[in-house]
């Protein structure tokens, strides 16, 4: 534990004091004039990402880092979107999905005369979670310290007068802070740990949760081609995974249809091939469709047994909407057969008063899975209102599945219900407490309430309630200008 600490106050404390050190320490390159070359402004016609904000955000005047966010445009230079050089960069999702161009941006950036731009983010939770507090005999009646976490570096550069190179890398400690069983989580449920089905359990995320790259080349400003593989990385299958979506920034908990939804986040051999149109773009992949193993450390064996496609669209700067489907070889170890995944979201962003300190953003996702010809939906709506240094959250989900995936009977037993379902309820509060070197620490807690069917009622209560307090470490919002 302690090295984490020491690997956690380096991570956050460097990149900072670097990225404000080249700012003021070196020029940059002028402005370039080829077709789709990153500027001061996307090319490609659409709206800016964010409303403009020409001071900083304590009514100032100064340019570049400040103590309460940093400058998207450095001299001349700003980073695109990491496969397109004429889209923005706050279209980034996970993978190779997009958020709409008004969502806010958590990370630290550096810019280097080389050419190259580098950026940072991460998220850790200081936490101890409470599960099923009211039902002392209740199933899945828990409690734990841990600390959720995620650290993403992506570096990018223009190649030619059209080309742009991207790298990424993800790494989460959570084989370390959260646990081999992973965390506490009321009716969540998917992967293995010790050759046995997870319930009531969110498993931990492998160490090495992306290790990608990608390459695209631009026809023109509404037009591109792209290539992504990684070893782990993410198909092109479902909206961006939900520790990268900004609507469950402030929520510690997986959702409880993340694998109906988003699971395929990390995947050990994933190629993705794309083509955009202007506010359109239609992508395929082919990967891996067993999920990753419980030794959490190492790499999996890609397999490229699966593919995918989706089509993502993007209206206006503050919709984002995609649908994609998915056919995956044996997903889960412990749950034999191939399974069809079908997911459609919607994603809204807006910025309200040109502060990054103020938006609102929202996510409507639907996710189902189909096998053995048995379909299981989940429903996701969350929001966040973002207020200063106030942030109040929720998410609402409607979740099916089988007595099996809960652990509650056999596959074959008829005594019992074939499908059981669950309405999840929460809502949160944070307040940040200190920003200091654009990083900010943020203390908040949130309840649960479960509403379970007259079925699970009789092993977990009538409305079991969840909760936790935390601590949560990231970098502060980037500023456009």
């Amino acid at each position: 534990m302690k090295n984490f600490f020491l690997l956690l106050s380096l991570s956050i404390v460097a990149p900072a004091l670097r990225a404000q050190h080249e700012h003021h320490g070196h020029t940059m390159p002028a402005k370039r004039d080829s077709v789709g070359a990153s500027t001061n402004k996307p090319t490609n016609g659409e709206q800016q990402p964010m409303h403009q904000n020409h001071g900083n955000m304590n009514g100032g005047d100064h340019q570049g880092m400040t103590h309460t966010g940093a400058d998207m445009n450095h001299g001349g230079m700003s980073m695109s979107h990491l496969y397109s050089r004429s889209l923005p960069m706050n279209r980034n999702g996970s993978g190779t999905s997009w958020h709409p161009d008004q969502t806010p941006m958590y990370a630290y950036m550096s810019h280097r005369p080389s050419g190259w731009m580098y950026m940072l983010h991460y998220s850790v939770f200081l936490r101890h979670t409470n599960q099923n507090i009211n039902n002392p005999n209740g199933k899945g009646r828990a409690q734990q310290f841990d600390a959720p976490n995620w650290f993403m570096g992506m570096a990018q550069r223009n190649v030619g007068k059209r080309g742009l190179l991207s790298i990424k890398a993800m790494l989460s400690l959570d084989p370390f802070t959260v646990g081999k069983g992973g965390y506490p989580l009321l009716f969540q449920s998917g992967e293995t740990y010790q050759n046995r089905p997870l319930v009531d359990r969110q498993h931990q995320h492998d160490l090495f949760s992306e290790l990608s790259v990608g390459y695209s080349h631009s026809f023109s400003p509404k037009a591109d081609a792209f290539v992504y593989v990684g070893l782990p990385g993410e198909p092109a299958l479902g909206p961006p995974a939900f520790m990268h979506r900004i609507s469950s920034f402030n929520n510690p908990d997986s959702p409880l249809g993340h694998h109906w939804m988003d699971a395929t986040h990390i995947t050990f051999g994933v190629a993705t091939a794309g083509v955009r149109y202007g506010i359109a773009k239609i992508e395929a992949s082919s990967f891996t469709g067993r999920e990753p193993d419980e030794a959490r450390l190492g790499i999996d064996r890609p397999r490229f047994d699966s593919y995918s496609y989706r089509l993502s669209v993007n209206p206006t700067p503050s919709l984002a909407l995609q649908f994609s489907q998915g056919w995956l070889k044996n997903p889960e170890i412990s749950h034999p057969g191939d399974v069809r995944r079908t997911t459609a979201s919607l994603l809204h962003s807006v910025t309200l008063n040109g502060s990054p300190d103020f938006y609102v953003t929202s996510a409507l996702v639907w996710g189902q899975n189909v096998h053995d010809n048995e379909a299981e939906n989940a429903y996701l709506a969350e929001t966040s209102f973002q207020a200063g240094r106030v942030a109040l959250y929720g998410r609402y989900e409607n979740i099916t599945k089988s007595p099996e995936e809960l652990g509650i009977a056999e596959d074959t037993d008829t005594s019992v219900p074939r499908h059981v379902n669950v309405d999840n309820l929460t809502l949160g509060l944070n307040y940040r407490v200190v920003r200091y070197l654009n990083t900010d620490l943020v203390a908040g807690a949130q309840l649960t309430a479960g509403m379970p069917d007259r079925y699970l009622q009789t092993l977990y209560g009538r409305m079991p309630l969840s909760g936790q307090v935390y601590l949560r470490i990231t970098p502060a919002p980037m500023r456009m200008r």
